[in-house]
């Protein structure tokens, strides 16, 4: 199997400005999820940019990239375009790994793009972990997935599912002691083909409501596969407390 990665990268950011190009420990931050995403075995790993000063700073370091519309109107646009920049079409197999994720995990990214490939019921991949902490569970920024038998996605949330019923009525939130909730981890596996066909695809009522554009998906009938991880990534980097957390472990040799 070969795959490709595609790293979306946006220059403006509400919460923290110029985010690609933030430095950790001498690297953009573009450069250091590039690189952390190569060590998956990707035949090639390419960043689609929204501005020439991101593509600057990937040239600079020997990173390909590609300058794609800056009106995009989400992400998956974005990878749309490249994949026709790229001629990328039909059962290439496309892994999108978020440009702020610098620690994520290369043997997850391999495995998103084996599952796609091997699921021939299904047009995309993703993944999961089961979450520990009722906090998380309950916080609307940490999205949920539940699965079918198959390890097929039935529904993605912002919401606590699945709602134990039994445990509510006692104040307890989780769900039953014999099923642990799944946190939603934002990394894509897509067969080229249809990532071409998505932003062609209506938006559905659910994705509008939830703000979750995976949701559009299932909405019109698609199969998503999940790999459910055994332990949680790396953090991402939302916020400058992001940023600096993640310099820190960069810092200490924790990476």
């Amino acid at each position: 199997m070969t795959f490709t990665v595609l790293v979306p990268a946006r220059l403006a950011s509400t919460r923290l400005p110029d985010k690609p190009l933030a430095d950790i420990a001498g690297l953009p931050m573009v450069v250091r999820v590039a690189r952390r995403a190569a060590a998956s075995g990707a035949a090639t790993v390419v960043v689609a940019a929204d501005d020439a000063r991101i593509a600057q700073a990937c040239r600079a370091h020997g990173v390909h990239c590609v300058l794609t519309r800056p009106d995009h109107a989400s992400g998956s646009d974005r990878l749309a375009e490249a994949c026709g920049q790229l001629g990328l079409d039909g059962d290439d197999i496309v892994v999108n790994v978020q440009g702020d994720e610098p620690l994520i995990d290369p043997a997850l990214v391999q495995r998103t793009a084996a599952l796609v490939a091997e699921s021939v019921d299904c047009v995309m991949s993703t993944a999961a972990h089961a979450i520990d902490d009722a906090a998380e569970f309950t916080n609307p920024n940490v999205v949920k997935v539940v699965l079918d038998r198959a390890g097929r996605a039935l529904y993605f949330s912002r919401a606590p599912i699945p709602w134990w019923r039994e445990g509510s009525s006692t104040g307890d939130a989780w769900p039953s002691p014999d099923m642990k909730p799944l946190r939603h981890i934002g990394l894509y596996g897509y067969r080229a083909g249809f990532l071409r066909r998505f932003p062609l695809l209506e938006p559905a009522p659910l994705e509008r409501i939830e703000a979750l554009e995976q949701l559009r998906v299932l909405w019109h009938g698609h199969r998503i596969a999940v790999h459910v991880a055994d332990v949680a990534p790396g953090p991402g980097v939302d916020t400058p407390a992001d940023l600096a957390r993640v310099r820190a472990l960069f810092a200490a040799g924790s990476t």
